[in-house]
């Protein structure tokens, strides 16, 4: 009998979530916790319940021993109600929904309707096994698709993925789920839904969207179901009637039974809508039912017809009008000025946006609370107050009529702005506090956008806003109110600066287009200024872009095009230091890409980039500016590692490592840090220094901002562990990886090739043959330029070929002679090729063997790992078992655990054995019998 296996409460709820199918990004969404706790904790679930990949855990989560939390229902928000009634709609909606795709539940506001779809979801849940999600749509004050599908985006879990709009983040990751969608509250926001749905449903063919709306939303497939108003059918038996007696009954006074008939005229006289009915019974232990009745009967023959007979909640209206007369003159003020708040609000924010006390502000607040026209939470920081929907645009009509929006909209705008500013500083809880202000930041910059009067205010807002949003990793946002703030200032300068912000952003975004427009846009705003230094840098900088993240764009810019910007940057430069470095940057730039294109450099053409590059280096150093000098300390790198000088591009991106490391967060900042750490992780590779590549490799998969975009996050990583032999991490990373290409919708992009390839080679060290080709098929799909054949792909190939004894076919696949693939393995891939193929030379028996292991000592020295592949295959050759043995101590040193096993393999003997079973330990195949 097996042992048991202790699995920790949190392991569970992962293991449940992974047998749900839900990605690593989902499960730490749903848990509140990050994907690199996710990561650890499916990790520990493989080994404890030895299983060998995600699916077989997947499996086992659906268990018999784990169904109840496999098959758990949705995680739908729990009412604090009960829910009372509706037997018949609930199964009429429920039907609906299982023969059509798309079904929207419409009537008039407080009906009933987002209760209705909850109950009907949580009855119909189990036909979803991928879930049911609630989006609520009222926040939303623009009705662009992108920001609805961002809304849902949110809803899912999901995160801006650079590269991605939310709406495509969507559709990828609900592409093959079997799920119900409700959407509520859609009516002011039809013009971004209607299309949203559209493609959701052209897009996911199993999944289901139940809307609610006040009106229909006019796209196919549409199936409108009329929600009626609470049944007053049964007199003092209907549901109308048994809502009405449950929620006075909360109050700890339930009514008379006796009075089931008067309560059902009542009711009747609300129009039997449920929110009015419920609004009415929270005041039946201070009114009783005469004073209710009297008090809503004049307010409804003051609402019959009209105008406002067809506004918002106009049934509801009834009981609001009439609960708003209740109060007392100070406390109407209060609940008007207060319904600029789109979201919870303490009594200190309250003051200051009424303009009133304090302790006089509390107090009020409180008696609203006590009419239940204030919903009242407890939080860490305080006290928090909110207003339902309903109640918070009943409040801005009265503040309309009272002809005071403008002057609360102008407090309003002015508290967001010290709130907006106070964020700036980040804390423990600095994300749970943006997030509670982010709807006011929001509808403040709405308003106050279009007033040229508040112009000041609203650009100070827009620019603390996008600086909030970059930290908040909503870079999306954060580009567009970079550029909003630049349209508000009437400042060119400041101007320039925004949009210099924006193009930061738009880096990160892997927008190179948005990037180039942004620069010369700041390029003409300094102009503007007077500032032609500035815009000399802009115009350069636009420039070298086009060099150093050529892959960021989708179409790449002609070279004349970017010449001439060269040439009108060194024009307008002058003698500005600043502007001086970044024309350099430039020219240093396009050199190195144009001298790309030759098969191997030749004659003058390495010193003369070289130096092109190191003069840039020196320009930018004497600026001060870390970044300045990073971006030339990038270029330089790139033209040593072209011309095959490995250790001196590793230790230029160190130098550039150094430069970054105190660099402010930033949007220019945070685009080059990224970028450098890639770069760093790559160059240590080439080196052979694995603990440095891993160093930067697991900062890179840690960056916030990447946590939305594993394959980005993980891919060097990844890279890293499978050279090293890391099998359990890179089966855990990979699924991350994986998992998030499959949701961005599997991106065919190079630099993610060997990432791939390095999988593909563990599951074929493992045997995993299944996987190995699923892995494959992958790298195929991704990369298709000739560094997959004759680089990392070779090098992979090679090392499972020879993991295996297939010398003869490892040597046949490094056939290649490093001048002739020279611009496809001198990156980092050169030391690992001339190694291993002088090693398939040795074992397979060849003539030139010997010739191969001199070549490949000359070529190699310096680098640890490749020096040691060099040293053991010479041992091989003249059968020095001894010193073949020798070399497994360097292997460990230099963190490479798998070529240390293989080492005593290699040398046979006892050593064999101790070999044999670390490559055991490793979760590897074993090797074959090596021959005497």
């Amino acid at each position: 009998m097996a042992a048991t296996v202790e699995i920790s409460a949190r392991e569970a709820e992962v293991l449940s979530l992974v047998g749900q199918h839900l990605s690593n990004a989902e499960i730490g969404a749903r848990l509140f916790i990050s994907v690199r706790t996710v990561e650890s904790h499916v990790s520990s679930l493989l080994r404890k319940l030895e299983v060998p990949d995600r699916r077989a855990l997947a499996q086992r989560a659906s268990g018999p021993a784990n169904s109840d939390r496999a098959h758990l229902a949705p995680a739908l928000p729990t009412p604090l109600t009960s829910f009372i009634g509706r037997e018949r709609e609930r199964d009429e909606l429920t039907a609906m929904i299982t023969e059509h795709r798309q079904v929207t539940a419409v009537g008039p506001g407080g009906v009933g309707k987002t209760r209705l779809a909850l109950a009907v979801a949580a009855q119909a849940a189990g036909a979803y096994p991928d879930g049911v999600w609630l989006v609520d749509l009222v926040p939303i004050t623009n009705p662009d698709i992108c920001v609805v599908a961002g809304t849902v985006a949110l809803a899912l879990g999901l995160g801006e993925q650079p590269g991605r709009g939310m709406d495509e983040s969507v559709l990828a990751a609900l592409a093959d789920r079997n799920a119900l969608l409700i959407l509520d509250n859609c009516e002011h926001v039809l013009d971004g839904v209607a299309p949203f749905i559209e493609r959701l449903l052209a897009a996911c063919p199993g999944v289901t969207v139940l809307a609610t709306s006040r009106a229909r939303l006019m796209v196919p497939f549409e199936r409108v179901y009329a929600v009626a108003p609470m049944s007053l059918a049964g007199a003092g038996n209907s549901d109308a009637v048994a809502l009405f007696m449950d929620r006075a009954a909360a109050s700890g006074w339930p009514p008379n039974h006796a009075l089931r008939d008067q309560v059902s005229e009542f009711c009747a006289r609300l129009d039997g809508v449920a929110l009015a009915i419920e609004l009415a019974a929270a005041r039946w232990t201070t009114l009783g039912l005469d004073g209710l009745e009297a008090g809503l009967s004049d307010q409804l023959r003051m609402l019959s017809g009209g105008s406002r007979a067809e506004d918002r909640h106009r049934s509801v209206r009834a009981a609001l009008d009439w609960s708003h007369d209740l109060l007392d003159p100070d406390d109407r003020v209060l609940l008007r000025r207060i319904s600029v708040f789109m979201k919870s609000f303490t009594v200190r924010s309250a003051a200051e946006v009424t303009g009133s006390d304090p302790g006089v502000v509390a107090y009020g607040l409180a008696r609203l609370a006590e009419q239940s026209l204030l919903a009242v939470t407890a939080t860490a920081n305080g006290t928090e107050y909110r207003a339902l929907e309903t109640i918070r645009q009943y409040g801005m009509e009265r503040l309309v009529q009272a002809a005071e929006l403008d002057d609360a909209r102008s407090r309003h705008l002015r508290w967001c702005v010290a709130e907006a500013a106070a964020l700036e500083v980040v804390d423990a809880d600095w994300r749970a506090r943006f997030d509670a202000a982010a709807d006011d930041f929001r509808a403040a910059m709405t308003w106050a956008a279009e007033r040229p009067e508040h112009h000041t205010h609203t650009y100070d807002l827009a620019r603390h806003l996008a600086q909030l949003c970059f930290t908040r990793n909503l870079i999306g946002e954060s580009q567009m109110r970079f550029e909003q703030a630049a349209a508000l200032t009437d400042d060119p300068a400041a101007a320039a600066t925004m949009l210099r912000h924006a193009a930061g952003a738009a880096g990160c975004q892997l927008r190179g287009e948005d990037m180039d427009r942004l620069h010369r846009e700041a390029a003409q705003a300094a102009l503007r200024a007077g500032n032609t230094a500035g815009a000399a840098r802009d115009l350069a900088t636009a420039a070298a872009n086009t060099y150093r993240f050529a892959s960021k764009f989708v179409r790449p810019l002609p070279p004349e095009e970017a010449i001439a910007l060269i040439t009108e940057a060194r024009q307008l430069a002058g003698g500005d230091p600043d502007a001086q470095a970044a024309v350099a940057l430039a020219e240093a730039g396009r050199m190195l890409t144009e001298h790309l294109t030759a098969e191997h450099p030749h004659g003058d053409v390495v010193p003369e980039t070289i130096a092109c590059a190191e003069h840039a280096v020196e320009l930018a150093h004497r600026t001060g500016d870390p970044l300045a000098e990073s971006a030339a300390l990038d270029t330089l790198a790139g033209a040593k590692s072209w011309a095959g000088d490995t250790f001196a591009a590793a230790a230029t991106t160190q130098r550039r490592m150094s430069l970054l490391d105190n660099t402010s967060g930033t949007p220019a900042a945070t685009h080059e840090l990224i970028e450098a750490l890639g770069e760093a992780a790559e160059a240590s590779l080439g080196a052979g220094d694995l603990r440095s590549a891993r160093r930067w490799a697991r900062q890179l998969a840690d960056h916030p901002l990447l946590a939305e975009v594993g394959h980005r996050a993980t891919s060097w990583l990844l890279v890293t562990d499978a050279l090293a032999g890391n099998v359990d991490e890179v089966l855990t990373h990979s699924v991350r990886f994986l998992e998030s290409w499959q949701r961005a919708g599997s991106p065919a992009r190079s630099v993610l090739g060997p990432a791939v390839a390095g999988v593909a080679m563990i599951h074929d060290l493992r045997d995993d043959h299944s996987a190995r080709d699923e892995w494959t098929a992958v790298v195929r799909r991704v990369d298709t330029t000739p560094v997959y054949t004759h680089g990392y792909g070779a090098v992979f190939d090679a090392l499972a070929m020879l993991h295996h004894g297939q010398v003869e076919q490892a040597l046949h696949r490094l056939a290649a002679e490093p001048d002739e693939v020279w611009r496809w393995v001198t990156w980092i891939w050169l030391h690992w090729l001339v190694a291993l193929r002088a090693e398939a030379a040795v074992l397979a028996g060849s003539p030139a063997a010997g010739e191969r292991v001199a070549e490949a000592r000359t070529v190699v020295a310096g680098n640890p790992i490749a020096s040691a592949l060099v040293d053991r295959a010479e041992a091989l050759l003249v059968g020095d078992s001894e010193r073949v043995l020798s070399t497994a101590a360097t292997f460990d040193t230099a963190g490479c655990h798998y070529q240390a096993a293989r080492t005593r393999v290699l040398a046979g003997g006892d050593n064999a054995v101790h070999g044999a079973a670390a490559i055991a330990e490793l979760g590897l195949a074993p090797m074959p019998p090596v021959a005497p």
